[in-house]
């Protein structure tokens, strides 16, 4: 039976989609990491609790396939903000996050890091 569970996992974290903009943040690649991590020896690995198991792949299943997004369909696709989906990734990608934290930083501080990375650099020169 472990040999089954651990196909079906394989089989939804082949399905799963693999977010490029969401680097070290991608819950495809999560799931992927705790599969190989709990089934360490692929289809022999035994199951200490079988129905959690099968809870955990069921629900992941719903969230794969937007179960409660078909059930509960929304009327608009944005948020009360106004922002829509297409604005919130874009937001959320990695790349714009380090932006942020960069814009965060201050110029003074930023400047302060530039020179003092120029410093060190003619000091070991």
């Amino acid at each position: 039976m472990a040999a089954s569970r651990y196909r079906r996992f394989l089989r939804l974290c082949e399905e799963w989609p693999a977010e490029d903009s969401k680097r070290q943040r991608d819950l495809g690649a999560f799931l992927r990491q705790r599969v190989a991590q709990a089934f360490r020896e692929g289809e022999n690995t035994p199951i200490s609790d079988p129905k959690a198991c099968d809870q955990m792949y069921e629900s992941l299943v719903r969230i794969h396939t937007n179960f409660y997004k078909n059930k509960y369909p929304r009327l608009k696709d944005t948020t009360f903000t106004g922002v829509t989906l297409e604005d919130c990734r874009m937001i959320l990608a990695t790349d714009i996050l380090k932006q942020m934290e960069d814009m965060k930083m201050g110029t003074w501080k930023r400047l302060r890091e530039k020179f003092s990375a120029r410093k060190h650099e003619e000091d070991s020169n």
